[in-house]
């Protein structure tokens, strides 16, 4: 069920959990401020999510509280990992579900890497 992003960030959410070490992952990458791992539902013959270590909710959330080297280290962790998986070229598709019109399941901000194949149309037809 998509989620309220303005909802205050819940400590039992699976990503926090999985941050926690009390659920299972398939660690890709981790650093000082963020943690990528395998899709347990691949989308993709490549799907990796990279999430914050920090308690954010959203892209709003996290661009409005956390520090600049919160955001650099983040933003540098998701291209680490895209290089990484070999897919600069022929390319990959970056995905951050936010709020419920976005189809945000988890209240923890995430980005979703796809590739491995071409993803296609960037929005799907109702």
């Amino acid at each position: 069920m998509p989620i309220d992003p303005t909802l205050p960030y819940d400590d039992n959410n699976i990503f926090a959990r999985i941050l926690r070490g009390e659920i299972p992952s398939t660690p890709v990458y981790e650093d000082e401020w963020a943690f990528a791992f395998e899709d347990i539902n691949p989308q993709s013959p490549v799907h990796t999510l990279v999430i914050p270590k920090g308690k954010y909710v959203s892209w709003d959330d996290f661009s409005a509280k956390a520090s600049a080297e919160e955001i650099a280290g983040f933003i540098r962790a998701v291209g680490h990992v895209a290089r990484e998986k070999g897919l600069v070229e022929p390319g990959y598709r970056l995905l951050a579900k936010i709020g419920a019109h976005g189809g945000q399941e988890v209240p923890h901000l995430h980005v979703h890497i796809l590739g491995g194949q071409f993803i296609g149309p960037m929005v799907m037809a109702r």
